[in-house]
């Protein structure tokens, strides 16, 4: 069969050689025979993500979470206990939240699907001598394929045919700069980098100018594109932190559960009580320790979060990944396309006479103005400038069309330039006789046209490239319209214009024109830079003020990379960069002893951006890595959480990528940080208003059963309180509104449990009070030690509005009621109305007081009820007091260098 070559072998070997192995006809293609071969061979030209799981198997794959292990475990022995009660609430909590979860990524999955288009999705190939119009998974290796301006390479191509080709590779390599390619075969010797193979079209690559044709060598996961995926599909993805918390807090309540039943069955046995009632007490009391409602809430908390951020632009894969944004320390950045537009664009400009222009707006397109000591320029206001921008003008061969190139980038930016002075028009109006085009060894384009009014004269050269080329050909320089010859003295000064620019990071080009070649008149200088993305700066400063540091990892140059990270505020006296081959020369642990102080990675790969984000974990950081290009992948799948730019990332990177941002926005990550540190809030909340409940149920039922008391709530009272425990009280909790304030907080420590000391000593209180204050009731009513439903009725009553006030203070850890304003979180006010109307159909309504065992209760009885449960609420509240005072006992200290960045 037809062997697939590596771009390395095709590269080395003459086109006739290439088609020979491959056994295709250049000219007239495959035949569709033959295409059909193939495919049974080599597959579809696309990259195997794996087959798509049975929607029954994702469904059960929800079950392995401990806590519902746990639940499970529970509910089969309730119904070998008899108690189908609590057998059938535990089911029901046990179907929510594995339903909830299921539906949420499911749609989650839907969503990345709808966004995903393969990439590219079409392309034009030779068959049977014909062109053909059809889709990029089509091709097969042999297939002839033809490529023109502004499409995406389908597969890895050997070229044989390329006129002024330039294709935009920095998806796969990071760099920024067009590469231009020819069809010469290459020695071994020098096309050991992707890089360097001028002859081979990679897959995913976007052709900028010029037209070509190539021959297929590689498809799908054969090609480099894939060779990438490959490596990504290899790298394990770790746990999030909130998984973690959640599984150490599942084994913590199994291990306090089990530990309860041994206790209870021993001093029950020693007691002489009959051993099966007493491992049914254990049993009961072990159920009612287990949170139900816990990974109810973590779920539903986070599926909210993710459809807050879907409204934000953001597609989120899984859920426990927002949360893991909240203790993210450290974000590792691709340049390209990400912190900046990857769109050139030209901020200064300086013409031979000394003016220096400043150049606003971004993009290609027409928004912006050219400021001159702060006045606009349009048109020929000032001839000394609109010189400069009509030589780039018509010395061009690219296209802007609806904010899209067809073209060079940096000929795309020339355009963008005089579209803001109102000069594009300029190009139309001259006739080109001969042109030279530009060229990598050359590096200067030339143009000689004459304009259109003028048709009997001789035509003007037009020049622009490299400085030092362009002025060889220079005799002159422009003064105020004047050519005055050019000095040793003029030379010096532009040489300095032009260092200045190169240390901002600019790209710079020289223009001229003149009627004799060899003769011509210096006009200038113009720096072209690919500018941030707007937003960006005040992003990254927020995020370095709360503790995260952002370290930019890019394959441009070290100017360009400190440059733009000095615009963002990322690199400043003190900071360091590092190049992909010094990175190369350390190894893990060295690169680990230096990597906090390095904010600039240039010149890297994919294999580079690897090892950061490894070095970076090996000293305990949590890492997000951010990116659009297939050299990004790698790294976004080893990264703790993986963000993928939606408009411009390639395939490969949002499969690797745990989140995406559809419109391709860094501040986006803001938001998502921000509702990170929201969420964990939130959970933390509940956990602590749901493990305050279960400990005082749990203590109340103990104390009974261990000093022989009358049982003070019975059965279906316990199950009401489950409920409520449970059930949309506790629930609303996990939407309390994000505080605006979390995003100044620092990082979570990822190795913090959920349950901090100062969650305990509120949680101990609360349950203390809880405690006293229900038994305090009952003992208050059992004063003829007979029980009677009145006595249940005030106990079980007390105990319920106990809740509805411990919920009510456990809305915020820090910040008091009054501050977060009674009506602010409208699901908890109605949840809590809800079940209050509920208590009180219980107490009232006939039917369900002969299910519950209650009867009715005086005006009074209730005043007396509320009054003493609130006290739950006001010492909370002081306790919360207390801590701000002594300056918030949450408050640890940076245990790391990444807060103090």
């Amino acid at each position: 069969m037809v062997p697939v070559l590596s771009s390395r072998k095709a590269s080395q070997l003459p086109v006739t050689d290439v088609a020979s192995l491959l056994q295709a006809d250049l000219q007239r293609g495959l035949t569709q025979e033959e295409v059909r071969r193939r495919r049974t061979f080599h597959g579809w030209n696309e990259f195997d993500i794996g087959e798509d799981e049975p929607l029954w198997r994702k469904y059960l794959s929800q079950f392995k979470d401990p806590l519902i292990l746990l639940l499970l475990a529970s509910a089969v022995i309730s119904v070998l206990m008899h108690q189908f009660d609590d057998a059938i609430s535990i089911t029901v909590a046990i179907i929510i939240v594995v339903t909830v979860a299921f539906v949420q990524e499911y749609r989650s999955e839907k969503s990345l699907e709808e966004l995903g288009k393969l990439v590219p999705p079409e392309c034009h190939c030779i068959r049977d001598g014909v062109l053909e119009h059809l889709l990029a998974r089509e091709l097969v290796p042999g297939d002839t394929v033809c490529l023109s301006v502004g499409e995406r390479v389908p597969a890895d191509l050997r070229l044989f045919e390329a006129t002024d080709l330039c294709v935009d590779e920095s998806s796969l390599t990071g760099e920024t700069t067009p590469c231009s390619k020819s069809t010469s075969p290459q020695p071994s010797s020098s096309n050991g980098d992707i890089a360097s193979r001028s002859n081979i079209a990679f897959m995913g690559t976007l052709v900028r100018c010029g037209k070509a044709k190539g021959i297929v060598i590689g498809t799908g996961e054969s090609s480099e594109f894939g060779e990438v995926f490959k490596m990504m599909q290899a790298e394990e993805a770790p746990k999030t932190p909130l998984q973690k918390s959640m599984d150490l807090l599942g084994k913590q309540l199994s291990l306090y559960s089990f530990g309860i039943i041994g206790v209870i069955m021993l001093v029950g046995w020693l007691q002489g009580k009959r051993i099966l009632d007493m491992f049914t007490i254990g049993v009961s009391l072990a159920v009612a320790a287990i949170p139900e409602g816990l990974p109810i809430v973590v779920t539903v908390t986070l599926a909210l979060g993710v459809m807050r951020m879907v409204k934000k632009r953001a597609i989120v894969k899984k859920l426990p990944i927002v949360e893991t944004l909240g203790c993210c320390n450290v974000i590792c950045s691709d340049k390209t396309g990400t912190l900046t537009k990857n769109e050139m664009t030209v901020t200064q400009l300086f013409t031979s006479d000394g003016l220096h222009a400043e150049v606003t707006g971004v993009g290609y397109n027409g928004a912006g103005e050219v400021l001159l000591d702060g006045e606009v320029v349009h048109g020929f206001s000032c001839p000394s400038i609109s010189k400069i921008v009509e030589v780039g003008c018509v010395c061009n061969d690219s296209v802007i069309r609806n904010h899209n190139l067809l073209g060079r980038p940096t000929e795309g930016a020339l355009i963008a330039l005089a579209m803001k002075m109102g000069l594009e028009g300029v190009q139309q109006e001259y006739i080109r006789l001969e042109e030279n085009p530009f060229t990598s060894e050359q590096k200067w384009m030339s143009v000689r046209c004459v304009h259109r009014t003028q048709q009997d004269k001789g035509g003007v050269f037009y020049l622009k490239g490299a400085y030092e080329q362009v002025l060889r050909f220079c005799s002159t320089y422009n003064s105020r319209g004047s050519a005055l010859p050019l000095t040793h003295q003029q030379r010096e000064l532009y040489q300095q214009q032009l260092s200045y620019m190169g240390t901002a990071g600019l790209r710079v080009l020289a223009f001229a024109s003149g009627g004799q070649w060899g003769s011509l008149t210096f006009l200038g200088l113009v720096g072209i830079i690919d500018p941030p993305r707007s937003g960006v700066k005040e992003a990254v400063g927020t995020l370095i003020s709360s503790g995260v540091a952002v370290k930019m990892i890019t394959g441009d140059s070290q100017e360009t990379a400190v440059s733009i990270a000095n615009r963002l505020g990322l690199y400043s006296k003190g900071s360091q960069s590092l190049s992909g081959e010094e990175v190369d020369r350390l190894d893990l642990q060295q690169l680990s002893h230096i990597v906090s102080r390095v904010s600039v990675f240039y010149r890297a790969s994919p294999r580079h951006k690897l090892k950061i984000v490894k070095s970076l974990q090996n000293i305990g950081a949590v890492v997000a890595m951010t990116g659009d290009g297939v050299n990004d992948a790698v790294a976004l799948k080893a990264a703790d959480i993986g963000v993928a730019m939606g408009q411009t990332g390639t395939d490969v990177c949002k499969e690797a990528a745990d989140m995406i941002l559809v419109d391709d926005d860094f501040q986006t990550i803001m938001s998502a940080i921000e509702e990170g540190k929201g969420i964990y809030n939130n959970i933390k909340n509940f956990v602590r208003f749901q493990l305050s409940t279960s400990i005082a149920a749990l203590t109340l039922i103990s104390l009974a059963t261990l000093m022989n008391f009358p049982n003070p709530l019975n059965a279906m009272q316990i199950l009401w309180i489950n409920i409520i425990m449970d059930g949309p009280p506790a629930q609303s909790l996990g939407v309390e509104p994000v505080d605006r304030d979390v995003i100044c907080k620092p990082p979570r420590n990822v190795r913090d449990s959920i349950i901090t000391r100062s969650l305990i000593v509120k949680v101990l209180v609360s349950s203390f009070i809880i405690v006293c204050g229900t038994l305090f009731v009952f003992w208050r009513e059992l004063q003829d030690n007979v029980i009677t439903p009145r006595d249940t009725t005030m106990t079980f009553t007390c105990f319920v509005f106990f809740d509805m006030f411990n919920a009510l203070s456990s809305r915020s850890q820090t910040r008091m009621v009054h501050e977060l304003g009674l009506c602010s979180n409208r699901a908890f006010c109605f949840s809590v109305l809800a079940s209050i109307f509920g208590q009180l159909l219980v107490i009232y309504f006939p039917p369900l007081q002969s299910v519950f065992q209650t009867e009715s209760l005086s005006l009074f009885d209730l005043l007396f009820l509320v009054s003493l449960t609130s006290s739950v609420c006001f010492v909370s509240e002081l306790i919360k007091k207390v801590e701000r005072l002594r300056g918030g006992a949450e408050k640890t200290p940076p245990t790391d260098f990444f807060l103090d960045v």
